[in-house]
């Protein structure tokens, strides 16, 4: 950071495989030369920051691509219909076994505290007891993004230093208030955006729970802008507009990936990290033609 540079954060949201959107987003802010001094993210947001906190150029971003591009539903919703049952039953306070989205996360993180990360991150959990919001700077890595991406009643919750945790979203799905807590004065935010124009409701209860987080999320976004318009610099990057794609499909994350950089180029070249507002592609909107 630059002498009498603002201090900015990326402030990384949540929104399931539309993570993706906020890969070929960090693509084109690295191509810009845009760099952060601290990383906040929720959820799959806090996925994205946790790694790109720990490798924050190209080679990072090309890394991050390709494991977006590989995964599939199973590699993060291992979903079983006796895991399902045991839930539905009570028997159990989760339906999908969260070890095969652990080791991916083990496999692919480029460090092991938060701490040890090149840019100073922070992921956003919710605790389970009270629904605070709890800000994870240090300590084991794995652990703290697992617990901001629990899912609540999906994944089990997170047990970190006698506490559990689980799904950022729950307190804080776009952390903008975590940023200026944590010194921000300048704060992008990178929107997974949500299936703006799907053709028929999702099929599966998790796609359908998946899909109406990232509406209220949007909507939610939209207001903590306003609310925090006069703390701070805030920049909002553009989300995808039209999506047809929910937040459960992750066959469709190369194509988000290249769209997200193509558009935030584009946001960039118009000058719009000198703008404030509120871009048209955030707020709940339709596509029907009347």
């Amino acid at each position: 950071m630059s002498a009498g540079a603002p201090r900015t954060a990326f402030v990384l949201a949540g929104g399931g495989s539309l993570g993706a959107v906020e890969v070929g987003m960090l693509q084109a802010l690295v191509e810009a030369h845009v760099r952060p001094d601290l990383m906040v993210g929720s959820s799959a947001g806090a996925v994205n920051a946790a790694f790109f906190a720990g490798r924050p150029d190209a080679d990072g971003v090309h890394a991050l691509r390709g494991i977006w591009a590989s995964l599939r539903p199973r590699d993060v919703f291992p979903f079983s219909p006796v895991g399902g049952l045991l839930g539905a039953l009570a028997l159990r306070d989760h339906m999908v076994d969260s070890g095969p989205f652990e080791r991916l996360l083990t496999r692919n993180m480029p460090y092991r505290n938060l701490e040890d990360a090149e840019i100073p991150v922070t992921v956003v959990a919710a605790n389970v007891l009270n629904g605070r919001e709890a800000l994870l700077s240090k300590g084991k890595a794995v652990p703290a993004v697992l617990a901001s991406a629990a899912i609540p009643g999906v994944f089990p919750p997170v047990k970190i230093d006698g506490t559990y945790y689980f799904d950022g979203s729950v307190a804080s799905n776009t952390p903008i208030s975590a940023a200026l807590e944590l010194g921000a004065e300048r704060i992008v935010v990178l929107p997974t955006g949500y299936s703006c124009e799907m053709k028929s409701p999702p099929t599966s209860a998790l796609a359908m729970a998946l899909h109406g987080i990232n509406v209220l999320v949007a909507r939610q976004l939209v207001v903590d802008v306003e609310r925090f318009m006069d703390h701070a610099l805030i920049r909002v990057v553009p989300p995808l507009c039209p999506v047809n794609v929910h937040p459960f499909d992750f066959s469709a994350a190369t194509e988000l990936m290249s769209r997200a950089a193509k558009t935030t180029r584009a946001w960039l070249d118009r000058g719009g990290l000198d703008h404030t507002g509120i871009p048209f592609e955030l707020p709940p909107h339709s596509h029907e033609v009347i």
